[in-house]
Formats: structure tokens, sequence, C-alpha cells
């Protein structure tokens, strides 16, 4: 017995006709714009939403602030937008999509070129912009000048009854530009994508008059491509010789920082050392890797003594600016202390001022009057247990605040090159000096020169579509009795412009060239 399937009722797709079906509509130019509508969408969380590759502390300083959010966000990959699943998916989408769509235009518009000018209307007269006259000169050899006026034009000589007709066809670049325009597109989208998977971006925080190699080691945070190996770090070394910063004095912006350059030496394996002012907006490259001055602290020199005297903590803590006067957070954990590990919270100010009303802060980001007054946390920190511990956050769960011995507040506040005694003989805090420390981006992003490409391509197509002007002219030459019938017509295919010129122009040269014969 032969079974045989059922009957395909009415409408029903067949999966090779919704393949079919899906691809079309994943490749129209609807769906394209709709892609692109939804990437930039996709990208505003991550302007938004601290990223850690971006920013490593202050997206903890923001996930230490919101800890609601913080578990739901990081579910949804808003923490690394532009490397979660769903963002990488549109990107995708819209990559197939955008090929999709250019490939068969690109076609389209390649038979276009190689294709003759169209045939003469048999009616020029029904064209908007159309004019005739006539001459004694015969259709032959007007035909000949229509086709030397038109000679920046593709022309095509066409035999008619009793004469013949030139048809003309220039702006073929103009669908070009078109075209390059949106191509640029994708351009870009695949030098991000380079980026993006062979590149790698880091941040370092370096002490001015130290300096740092380029090992992982070394980076503060570092956020990899997916396809980069760490054999792609350029070998060089960078040191942080002096850091200058301008601050304004005047006006409302008083106490802001106006400028600021970092003096530095680097120096690539085997060659000699060379020197280089980085600013804001002026990167050094070493090789393939661009560094960047992105921002500046404070680092103040807190020496902790323990109880028994010893040195238990001692050199520059980074303190982390919250404002534009540089009031500064930032924690001591002093390990080694005895009996008991010792660590202090609390800000630092550049220029430190008091009122009763809001209580202590910085006027001023100068170095002015450098002060730092933070609580003290004695007991376990956390450190013993080897889970990692941002170096900006203190472990408070397994200590207590220190208090006076009549169990009010205790704080250190101190001026430069103060000591403050702990209770309970706990030891001693010194405020030694400030010193001052720079960010450095250290990045490299080997699709940027094809981003760039794409972009002066977009420029170049743009530029094109505005200015080029698709136009197609006829000119028809017809004997009879009275002579030569000359027609002439021109037509703007983008519409919207005036061609009256344009056909004004036309009709003048043929008409003066013949002035001149006669007058010969």
């Amino acid at each position: 017995m032969v079974v045989r399937p059922p009957p395909r009722r009415s409408g029903e797709l067949t999966l090779r006709e919704l393949a079919r079906w899906t691809w079309r509509q994943l490749t129209s130019m609807r769906t394209a714009l709709v892609l692109l509508l939804l990437l930039a969408l996709a990208a505003i969380p991550g302007s938004v939403i601290p990223q850690e590759g971006v920013d490593s502390l202050k997206t903890q300083q923001w996930q230490d602030d919101h800890p609601a959010l913080t578990p739901v966000y990081e579910r949804l990959g808003l923490f690394n937008v532009y490397s979660s699943p769903w963002f990488a998916a549109i990107y995708l989408l819209l990559l197939v999509s955008l090929v999709g769509c250019f490939v068969p235009r690109i076609v389209v518009y390649a038979k276009a070129v190689r294709a003759q000018p169209p045939d003469t209307p048999r009616r020029l007269d029904r064209l908007p912009d159309h004019a005739s006259y006539r001459t004694d000169l015969p259709a032959a050899e007007v035909l000949a000048r229509a086709e030397v006026a038109l000679s920046r034009h593709r022309v095509r000589t066409l035999e008619e009854e009793g004469g013949g007709s030139v048809s003309a066809e220039r702006g073929y670049l103009r669908e070009a530009g078109n075209l390059l325009f949106h191509v640029s597109v994708l351009v870009v989208l695949v030098g991000f994508a380079i980026g993006s998977l062979f590149g790698y971006r880091a941040g370092a925080i370096v002490i001015v008059g130290n300096g740092m190699a380029n090992t992982l080691t070394q980076y503060d945070e570092f956020d990899p491509g997916t396809l980069f190996e760490p054999e792609q770090l350029d070998d060089f070394v960078v040191d942080v010789e002096d850091f200058d910063v301008r601050w304004i004095t005047e006006g409302p912006a008083q106490g802001q920082a106006r400028g600021f350059v970092s003096r530095i030496a680097y120096a690539e394996t085997g060659a000699e050392p060379s020197e280089y002012d980085l600013r804001v907006n002026h990167p050094l490259s070493i090789g393939d890797t661009t560094l960047f001055l992105i921002g500046h602290g404070y680092a103040p020199v807190i020496t902790v003594r323990d109880g028994n005297g010893d040195v238990a903590y001692s050199g520059p803590t980074i303190f982390l600016p919250e404002d534009q006067t540089f009031q500064s957070i930032g924690v001591v954990k002093a390990n080694g202390a005895r009996p008991t590990q010792i660590g202090l919270e609390g800000w630092f100010y550049p220029t430190y001022a008091f009122t009763d009303e809001t209580g202590p802060f910085s006027v001023f980001g100068d170095l002015k009057n450098p002060a730092i007054s933070m609580q003290v946390y004695a007991g376990d920190l956390g450190l013993e247990s080897g889970a990692p511990q941002s170096v900006y956050a203190l472990d408070k769960s397994g200590a207590e605040l220190v208090t006076e011995p009549d169990g009010s507040m205790f704080r250190v506040d101190l001026a430069e090159g103060d000591t403050v005694q702990l209770p309970d003989d706990l030891g001693s805090v010194t405020f030694e000096r400030v010193e001052r420390w720079n960010k450095i981006e250290i990045s490299q992003t080997p699709g940027k020169r094809i981003a760039l490409a794409g972009v002066v391509l977009a420029l170049v197509g743009l530029l094109g579509s505005l200015f080029i002007r698709p136009r197609r002219a006829w000119v028809r030459a017809r004997e009879d009795a009275e002579g030569t019938l000359v027609e002439v017509a021109v037509l703007d295919r983008a519409g919207g412009d005036d061609v009256s010129a344009v056909l004004e122009e036309l009709e003048a040269a043929l008409q003066g060239r013949d002035r001149e014969e006669q007058q010969t």
C-alpha cells in the first residue's frame, strides 16, 4: 500500500517557502532600519550605566549604592552591554540584513551602469521641460552637434523615420554614492566588530614618579576581546615623571581643573627612551597600543603603626574623587597590624573647610589645605580568607568601629604632617604628605582604521548622493518640407531640481552653432 502525504491546505507555507519569506523580511531595508534603531537603543544602557570593562571602580560604587537593582542588572547583562548575548544578536542580525539588502542592489546597479540610455520618448512635448525650433541644417548635422553638446553624457543615437534622435543620460554615480553611504554602515560595523573581538581595553592608576610595564599584572582593570591573546601585548614600559594641573581661580567654575598634562617617558624593547606630554584627547601610540590620560587624583601617604610600634602600613593610598573639588574617598587596610588588623575609611580634602551647616568639605581642587578625616575599624578585615576584594572597599563585617573610651565617636582628623594616637593602645596614624596619581587607559583597537575608512566612505557617498543629479536629455531632428524640426527635452530623475537652465543651455548651444555657420 502506498502512503501519500496529506494534501497541503490552501495558504499553508512549506518549510522552503517559510525560509524564503523569513529571508526576504530580514533583508528588507525596513528591517535593516529597525535593527539599526534597536542597536542604537541597546547602546543607551551602556552610556548611562557604568560598564565593568570601561570603569570597574565606578561600576563597583554604583553596585554598592543600588543593592536592590544590582542582581537584576547583572542578570540582564547591563554592566557589560557590549559583550552581552542580546547585543551581539542584534549586531549580527543587522550585519546579515545589510549584506542581504545591499548585494541585490549592487547587482542591479551594475547592470544599470552597463545599460544604454533608454529610447527617445515618442512625444517629447509631453515632458515638463521641452523646447522645439526649426533650422535649415540637415537632421544628420543636428544630431552630430547634439552628440558634441552632450559629450559629458552617455549618448545613444537612434535612427527614426525622416531623421533620428540622440538619447543621453548622466548622473550614474548618484546611485553609487547612495550605495556607498549604506555600505559604509556595514564597514563601520565590521570595524567595530574586529576591534571588539581582537582588541582589549585596560586601565591602570600610576603614582606620579612611578611607572608601569605593559603586562597583565600591572592593570587595575582589563577587558579583553573574545579572540584576544596575551601574546598580542606590545612590550614597553612607561614612567610618569611629572604632572601639571591648571586650576580655574575665578568665576562660577572656581576650583575646577582647567587643564592637565602628564609628562611621561616610555621605551619599547631594545629602543631608546622617548618623552611625551600626555594630555586629554592627545593620546600616545606605542606600536599597536594607544595610551589615554583619562583622570587624576590624590594619594595621601599614610603610615599606620600598630600597638607594638611597628609599621603595619605605609605608602601612598589612592583616594577616588567624588566631585569637581576633588573631595575623595579611600580606605587603608593595615592587615599586618598586631594584635588586630586595623582599617580606615573616610575622606581626603585638598582644601579643607568646615561649617556647622555642612560639616567638613573641600572648597578647591588644588592642595591649599590638605586634610584627611577617617573612621577606624579593628578586627578581621576579611583579608585572610583569600576571597577577591577591591582595594577601594573595606570589609567591615568582621570588624568593629573604634570609639572613644566613653563610647563617643572617634575619627582620625589630620592635617599634613600630623599624627594621632588610636584608642585602646591600637597604635597611631600619621599623614605624611600628598602625592598625585594618573589614570591611564591602555587599549588596542585593530579595527579602528576600518571603521575610520567606513566613516570616510560615508561622507564621500553622502556628498555624491546630494550633489550628483541624474538627468536624461533627448534631441530629435526630423526633416520635412519646411526644413528640419528639432525637439529638445531634459528630465531630472531625482525630482525637485529646476532643469530649465540646462534646457536653455542645450538649446542655445545648438542654435548658436547654426548662427555661426550661417554667418560664415
